[in-house]
């Protein structure tokens, strides 16, 4: 286990007759990119703050950074960094002051503090707004400055809930330069909360939550290719009728709206068909390579399907 930088086993959190988190298991090793990704209410944000000691599990156990969650909080804490969704920063202090604060609460010293504020400065882009009050800044500097100020005591693990969460997209992509370079400057582990699905594939791994369970997990890429070589598209108004019609043919059928969805390994050379097979009940057909929304989409779609058969 002392190459696992957070492990768990059976954590779950309750909330009355509410499941947030049951029974999850993981085992993430030191330096990775790990994404755990679901829906909203899927449970993510309960498992990060049981596992950086804001909320007690109601049963199970975990370790982060090598220290028990349960018995040694402290620790844990000391050898970790939190990025909330919502910024943790002191809008009427500059940039550099910010940085200051945090390192002062870890109890670094004045010498630690300006060097490592000058590295983490460099390294998000913030030096030449040092100054700047953080409620002058752009909403991506805000979160640059976040992750720094979560990153000044040089911690082991750094936890990312819905980090890009309001930011557009030439700021997203920003800030995951700035983690990528984090990563292989200091070797951090990073765990991942998200909505874009995008911005998680390049995760060493990722691991879908559905109502609190850990539903499949794996290597973003086999995941994707675990679907087949095509997803099929077909937008109808008659959905249901779609879906039961070209089953047989096809396969399990996603419904999303008024869109369904197929899976195939077989070329797309008759599928324009369908549009003349279904007598006007078809909109459009179209098809496209897989992604990892997809694999987010089946996931939920099958983990919805057995707990309606259970």
């Amino acid at each position: 286990m002392t190459d696992l930088a957070i492990w768990a086993d059976r954590l779950t959190k309750r909330y009355g007759d509410t499941l947030a988190a049951d029974g999850i298991d993981l085992a993430i090793t030191r330096g990775a990119f790990f994404g755990l990704l679901g829906p909203n209410g899927a449970g993510k944000t309960s498992t990060v703050h049981m596992l950086s000691t804001l909320i007690r599990p109601t049963s199970g156990q975990a370790r982060v950074a090598g220290y028990p969650v349960l018995t040694r909080g402290l620790d844990v804490r000391r050898n970790i960094g939190v990025v909330f969704q919502d910024p943790a920063l002191d809008r009427t202090l500059t940039v550099a002051e910010n940085l200051r604060f945090a390192g002062m609460l870890h109890g670094l010293s004045r010498a630690e503090i300006r060097q490592r504020s000058e590295a983490l400065l460099e390294l998000f882009g913030l030096n030449e707004h040092r100054d700047r009050l953080v409620e002058s800044l752009s909403g991506g500097m805000r979160r640059a400055l976040d992750i720094a100020r979560g990153m000044i005591h040089r911690p082991q693990v750094l936890f990312l809930d819905e980090p890009t969460t309001g930011l557009d997209l030439p700021n997203r992509r920003a800030i995951w330069r700035h983690i990528a370079r984090l990563r292989a400057e200091h070797g951090v582990t990073v765990l991942l909360t998200t909505h874009y699905l995008e911005e998680a594939v390049d995760c060493d791994e990722v691991a879908f939550l559905h109502a609190g369970r850990l539903v499949r997990s794996g290597r973003p890429r086999e995941l994707i290719e675990s679907l087949g070589r095509y997803v099929i598209e077909v937008e109808t108004d008659a959905p249901g009728r779609v879906a039961a019609d070209l089953a047989p043919r096809l396969g399990d059928a996603l419904i999303e709206g008024n869109c369904v969805h197929f899976r195939s390994d077989d070329e797309p050379g008759e599928w324009a068909m369908l549009q003349q097979e279904l007598a006007g009940a078809v909109r459009a057909v179209r098809w496209r390579r897989p992604n990892l929304n997809d694999v987010f989409l089946w996931v939920n779609h099958s983990a919805a399907s057995r707990r309606e058969a259970a």
